[in-house]
């Protein structure tokens, strides 16, 4: 019974690390795509780094967004099979 629920938590968090990656990486390059065309420009402006970042997460978003909701309808129709298992 531990076995079983220490997997489905260690499950969670692979899930949510999987739902999160696109996003974090697409504002991780573009935040260095950013700072390395301010710092050979010297340009600094806040917005500047702050808004490609919001539209390229948004961007991703709505690309994976089918995706997530099939791993996070798979993962709730997993979770909703194993209750008879955690009841007993």
């Amino acid at each position: 019974m531990e076995a079983k629920l220490i997997g489905l938590g260690v499950e969670t968090f692979k899930l949510a690390l999987y739902l999160a990656l696109p996003m974090l990486m697409g504002g991780l390059i573009a935040g260095l795509t950013v700072s390395i065309f301010q710092a050979t420009t010297q340009i600094n402006e806040m917005t500047l780094s702050f808004v490609p970042k919001i539209i390229i997460v948004v961007g991703i978003i709505i690309f994976a967004m089918p995706w997530m909701m099939q791993m996070m309808i798979d993962f709730t129709t997993k979770i909703f099979n194993m209750i008879p298992d955690f009841l007993f």
